[in-house]
C-alpha cells in the first residue's frame, strides 16, 4: 500500500517533472502547434486548450466550468513558475527525480490494481465467533481510554410539558411507557439517548451540560445510578444502567465494529500479498523476467 508521506512527496515531484516533460514536449512539437489555441504561457512553455480536456465533469454549469478552468490555469502558471525558478536556483539530479517519479507511478498503478483485486475477492462477512475470538486474543488492545455507560440521558427545556413524568417513564419497564418516553424525547428534548444494549462515552453523552463539569466522574458513576440537575434553561435527567471505567478492558459490544474493521483490514493485507505472489509466480513460470548478475 502507498505510504502517505511518500505519496505527498511524490505528488510534488510529479508536478515538478510534469513541468519538465511539458517543456520538452512543447519544444519538440513547436512546429505542429500553430493550429492549437494557447490558454497561458510561462516563458517558453505554453498551455493549450486541448490539454484542458477532462478537467470539467459532464453536466457542469457554465459558471462552474469557467471557475474550474480558471483555477486550473492559475495553478498551472504557479507550478510552472515555481518549477522554472527551482531549475534556475538549485541543482536537480534528473536521474534521481525520474526514479522517484517512476516509483510513484508504479505504486499508484499497483495500488489501483490491488484495490480492484480486493474488491473482487474480499469476503466482507465477519461472524460473531471471529469477533469474539479476536477480542479474547487481544484484550490488552482494548483498554478503555474513557468512561463509558449504558443508560438513558434526557436534556429538556424547563418550560417543556410534563417534565415531572420523565423520571417515571425512564424507570418503567412497560413497552407502552418506553414508547411514550421516546415520543416525548422526539417532541420536546434538546438532546437524548434512550437505554439500549449499546455503550456510549460518558463525556460525549453529557457534553454541553452541568454533568460535563463534574470533577470526579468515576466517583460520580459509582455513587449515582440516577441523577437530576439543571441550569438556567434546561433540566437534565441521567439513569445509569451500567458503566465501565477508563483503564479497564472495554466490553465487547463497545469495540465490536472496531474489531470487524481490523479483521477486514487484515484480509485486505493478505489479499494484496496474495496478488503480489500470484503475479510474481505466474510471471516466473512464463519466464517473463530475469535478473542479470552484476
Amino acid at each position: 500500500m502507498i505510504q502517505y508521506r511518500f505519496l505527498f512527496s511524490c505528488l510534488a515531484i510529479t508536478a515538478l517533472m510534469s513541468g519538465c516533460d511539458l517543456i520538452k514536449r512543447k519544444n519538440d512539437n513547436t512546429s505542429g502547434t500553430s493550429s492549437r489555441k494557447a490558454i497561458a504561457r510561462v516563458t517558453n512553455t505554453v498551455l493549450y486548450e486541448d490539454e484542458l480536456k477532462g478537467i470539467v465533469p459532464e453536466k457542469t454549469t457554465k459558471d462552474d466550468s469557467a471557475a474550474r478552468v480558471n483555477a486550473y490555469v492559475s495553478s498551472w502558471v504557479r507550478k510552472q513558475l515555481l518549477m522554472q525558478e527551482a531549475l534556475k536556483t538549485i541543482s536537480i539530479d534528473e536521474a534521481e527525480v525520474e526514479r522517484k517519479v517512476l516509483d510513484y507511478r508504479y505504486s499508484l498503478i499497483g495500488y489501483e490494481f490491488q484495490n480492484y483485486y480486493i474488491q473482487q475477492h474480499l469476503n466482507d462477512s465477519v461472524n460473531d465467533a471471529e469477533i469474539d475470538g479476536y477480542y479474547k486474543a487481544h484484550l490488552d488492545n482494548f483498554i478503555l481510554k474513557q468512561n463509558i455507560i449504558r443508560g438513558t440521558y434526557i436534556k429538556v427545556a424547563k418550560d417543556a410539558p410534563r417534565t415531572k413524568r420523565i423520571k417515571d417513564l425512564m424507570f418503567s419497564a412497560k413497552e407502552k411507557e418506553k414508547h411514550e418516553l421516546k415520543s416525548y424525547c422526539l417532541s420536546f428534548s434538546a438532546a437524548y439517548h434512550i437505554a439500549d444494549s449499546s455503550w456510549i462515552e460518558f463525556d460525549k453523552l453529557t457534553v454541553n451540560s452541568p454533568l460535563a463539569e463534574i470533577p470526579n466522574k468515576i466517583q460520580f458513576l459509582k455513587t449515582y445510578p440516577y441523577y437530576e440537575t439543571s441550569d438556567q434553561t434546561f433540566l437534565y435527567f441521567l439513569k445509569v444502567d451500567g458503566y465501565k471505567i477508563s483503564d479497564n478492558v472495554s466490553p465487547l459490544e463497545f469495540v465490536r465494529q472496531d474489531i470487524k474493521n481490523i479483521i477486514l483490514n487484515k484480509r485486505k493485507v493478505e489479499l494484496a500479498k496474495k496478488l503480489e505472489d500470484e503475479v510474481y509466480e505466474n510471471a516466473a513460470k512464463r519466464k517473463d523476467f530475469e535478473v542479470f548478475g552484476k
